[in-house]
């Protein structure tokens, strides 16, 4: 006699099997909903999908409805190529226009060339299914089987459960992809709009970042404009800060290849052992700790501009090659066999009087004449003295708004200090005098600036093979130290000409002469 059927527990049974299903549709579901990139789903695809579907390839086909035809999005397999196929070929729109899973036996030949491909590697039969429509995209999902009855009716109603969230993680992915490709274009544009807006800062505040409106500056200006346009190599020549650096920016961002990065190499700052690898490059295992191929500095400027500063302190080993860089116009990698030829324009710069150092044998004749081809000597700020007061108030206003001070201007005290100071630090002494002063201003004005008593009183100390103060200046700043000391008293018991040990009269015939006047050391 049959056992009675009992159909509560049948009931319970396939309630628990269906509650299984959807816990696992939730699990599927929670994991596509954190795929935000085509990386990230192909994590999900061979993980818990492959899992629970166990299907051979998986092929995700997307179509834009304005468009007839459509194009695989994702595949298991790297023989799916990019290119586009027709929608009404008998197999992506048959998915669309089922409501259901659809079966399709693969030996068919009318089929597109990749399922023919995947015809050929075995695989018999396939289910596709059309995904969820969404905001104009349409995607049909197709899963492929060597053996068709590992997709059952569990897996249909799995797969079913799923779509929409599959749909909806196709469309972020694509979303996401639009977003962070018109976030590089903004930055590219963002980059390219700030670099425009600094050259016009740049221009507004001077010859493209040169501060001065003197005579001996707008020679320079003149000088700069018309080498620009040619591809002569340039040597700037001046004394410790007086802004070569500047020049040579200026030189290429007027050139024919303003749009390249400028290559800049200090020849003082790099290590003797080390400054050929730095400017040719070098060759993997040229020496030890060359561990790779290095590309040089004038391979770097190819087609650019190559800035040399401090050429005056390159090694004369070194020179010969430089030499050769300029008449042959070819390089050689440290370690390597053969030349490179190079296109960089060379502007080389420094503080030294490059023809003593050719006389003490120290700088090679033949390459100074090479790279005076067309020279550009940079005045001192003492030969440029009117634009001091521009340039204190430029620096002045730079620095003041990077540190939050409200300081906007100088005492005619400081003012004339600065005029009678000989600066042999240059622009960029007078820089670092403003920036330190400020730190150190009460109120809105600077009142004190302490210059170095390396300049003031001892100016014989002083090394520089460009300059040496005359009597006179030493005098001048000496008196105005002692009377700035007396509070600007000159005559009397505390009075400037006792210190010196002076008659007053002749104290004050002395300023006359000078040309002293009270402006200079009252405020």
């Amino acid at each position: 006699m049959e056992k009675p059927i009992d159909k509560a527990a049948i009931a319970i049974n396939r309630l628990q099997e269906r509650e299984k299903e959807q816990m696992l549709i939730m699990s599927i579901c929670t994991a596509l909903s954190r795929a935000l990139n085509k990386k990230e789903l192909e994590s999900v695809i061979n993980g818990i999908l492959k899992e629970n579907f166990q299907f051979d390839d998986f092929i995700l086909a997307f179509s834009d409805e304005s468009k007839g035809d459509y194009f695989i999005f994702h595949s298991t397999d790297q023989y799916v190529d990019s290119k586009r196929y027709a929608i009404n070929d008998g197999f992506f729109d048959d998915c669309l226009n089922s409501a259901d899973v659809v079966s399709f036996d693969l030996s068919n030949s009318k089929y597109p060339d990749y399922i023919q491909n995947i015809y050929k590697k075995g695989f018999k039969n396939t289910f596709g299914i059309g995904l969820p429509y969404i905001k104009g995209n349409r995607y049909v999902l197709f899963l492929f089987f060597k053996n068709a009855k590992i997709f059952n009716r569990e897996s249909n109603r799995v797969l079913r459960g799923i779509v929409m969230q599959l749909s909806i993680t196709v469309r972020n992915i694509m979303l996401t992809q639009q977003n962070e490709n018109a976030f590089a274009e903004l930055k590219i544009l963002k980059q390219h709009i700030l670099g425009k807006k600094e050259k016009n800062i740049q221009k507004k505040e001077g010859f493209h970042g040169i501060i001065g409106t003197s005579d001996a500056m707008k020679g320079v200006y003149e000088l700069i404009s018309q080498g620009a346009s040619s591809n002569s190599t340039v040597l700037i020549l001046g004394e410790t800060g007086t802004g070569k650096e500047l020049v040579a920016s200026a030189i290429h961002n007027l050139s024919e290849v303003s749009n390249q990065k400028m290559i800049k190499v200090n020849c003082a700052s790099i290590p003797e052992n080390l400054i050929e690898s730095e400017l040719f490059g070098h060759e993997k295992g040229a020496f030890t700790g060359a561990t790779e191929q290095r590309i040089g500095k004038f391979e770097q400027a190819e087609n650019s501009t190559i800035f040399l500063d401090e050429i005056g302190e390159l090694p004369l080993e070194l020179q010969g090659k430089l030499l050769r860089v300029l008449q042959e116009k070819e390089i050689e990698r440290v370690g390597g066999n053969k030349s490179i030829k190079v296109n960089a324009r060379v502007i080389a710069a420094t503080n030294k009087i490059l023809e003593k150092e050719v006389y003490g044998e120290r700088f090679r004749s033949d390459l100074y004449f090479r790279l005076n081809v067309y020279p550009i000597k940079l005045p001192a700020l003492r030969d440029r003295k009117e634009d001091i007061p521009v340039l204190g108030h430029f620096f002045l206003k730079k620095h003041a708004a990077k540190m939050g001070r409200n300081v906007k201007r100088f005492s005619k005290k400081v003012l004339n200090s600065m005029m009678a100071n000989a600066w042999p630090g240059n622009v960029r002494e007078l820089e670092n005098m403003v920036e330190r002063s400020i730190l150190f201003a009460k109120d809105d004005k600077i009142k004190e600036m302490i210059f170095p008593e390396i300049v003031m009183a001892c100016p014989d100390t002083l090394v520089n093979e460009f300059y040496t103060k005359t009597l006179q200046e030493v005098e001048k700043e000496h008196i105005l130290k002692v009377i700035k000391k007396c509070n600007g008293r000159i005559s009397g018991p505390q009075g400037a000409a006792v210190l010196l040990g002076l008659p007053s009269t002749t104290l004050t015939s002395r300023m006359k002469k000078l040309g002293i006047k009270k402006e200079h050391f009252l405020d």
